[in-house]
């Protein structure tokens, strides 16, 4: 079967084709293809050229959209389509949360994504779960600092639990507050990105920011605020339902993790993975799950995590 695309005037066809051919080269790999150029058209012959020409369409797609098409974009169109779950770029490029210290504009980049920032405007708890390098803490950071602007909460509390190993913390310098810090780097790292340091700190010296370990949540009801629990994967089901029954009046929620990375000691089971199951049902909450097809890291990051789950599906197979 040969199917043949018309490749738009206003397409560079160099832009499409990517260095020494390799954006051709990685479709016609994954369809078992080959692709000629001939006369403005490209013509496609192989095992399955429709679904060849429907990664096509969508590259000339987002190069309309924007002309640097770099390998993520390209892996993530031939995931989406291979997949079978066809994404309009359109969707996420006009979708600007906000600009960093540096003027770089904050978007979502893939379809669950998407979602998962409508559900945190549309919902006042939301739960994100997958992987890491998804964007789950960047997005939900960049989404509270967008509230805290617009006037919509009073401040951000940013947690997790730092303390789960709680006899490390001795082995360093500093008080309580140096201690847990390492624990909470990632939080000050997306903090930085979007604020720039001088302002996050500012911020945090007022008060507008806290940046806690999950211990400090208990007692307190938190009114007009936007939380973030990063790594709940790590909560005992007991500090789950009590990081939850914080949340006051004019709050949002936001609860991320990676049930599969849960470091937890003898099995105990994880606040997080209980709360998929008991919550699923309840009004108001919303669950965004990613996968390997959403990481923004580097493409070995997603091989890395692809390669672990098969193994993982494989050991309990018993293969």
């Amino acid at each position: 079967m040969e199917l043949k695309i018309n490749i738009p005037e206003n397409i560079n066809v160099q832009d499409l084709f990517g260095n020494f051919d390799s954006n051709v080269q990685a479709v016609e790999k994954i369809t078992d293809t080959n692709m000629v150029l001939r006369d403005g058209n490209l013509i496609i012959n192989g095992r399955d050229p429709e679904l060849a020409a429907r990664i096509v369409a969508r590259l000339i797609e987002a190069l309309n959209i924007d002309p640097n098409l770099d390998s993520q974009r390209l892996n993530y169109i031939i995931d989406m389509e291979t997949g079978g779950n066809s994404f309009d770029e359109k969707t996420t490029s006009s979708d600007i949360i906000c600009y960093t210290h540096m003027g770089r504009p904050l978007k979502p980049k893939t379809k669950n994504q998407k979602d998962y920032v409508d559900h945190i405007r549309n919902k006042d708890m939301v739960f994100g779960v997958g992987p890491a390098g998804t964007g789950k803490t960047y997005l939900a950071c960049a989404m509270a600092i967008t509230a805290y602007k617009n006037k919509e909460v009073e401040r951000i509390i940013l947690t997790r639990p730092a303390v789960e190993a709680g006899e490390k913390l001795g082995f360093l310098p500093g008080d309580m507050q140096e201690k847990v810090d390492p624990y909470l780097r990632p939080l000050y790292d997306a903090l930085y990105d979007v604020l720039g340091p001088e302002a996050a700190g500012k911020l945090k010296e007022k008060g507008v920011i806290e940046v806690v370990p999950l211990a400090y949540m208990r007692g307190r009801t938190l009114d007009n605020s936007f939380i973030i629990l990063d790594e709940a994967q790590n909560t005992t089901r007991e500090q789950m339902k009590m990081f939850l029954t914080r949340m006051g009046f004019n709050s949002k929620v936001v609860v991320t993790g990676d049930i599969t990375q849960i470091d937890l000691p003898n099995g105990a089971m994880s606040g997080l993975k209980e709360a998929t199951k008991v919550l699923k049902d309840v009004e108001g909450i919303e669950f965004s799950y990613f996968t390997e097809v959403d990481v923004v890291r580097h493409e070995l990051v997603k091989r890395i995590i692809k390669a672990y789950d098969n193994y993982d599906n494989n050991r309990k197979n018993g293969r």
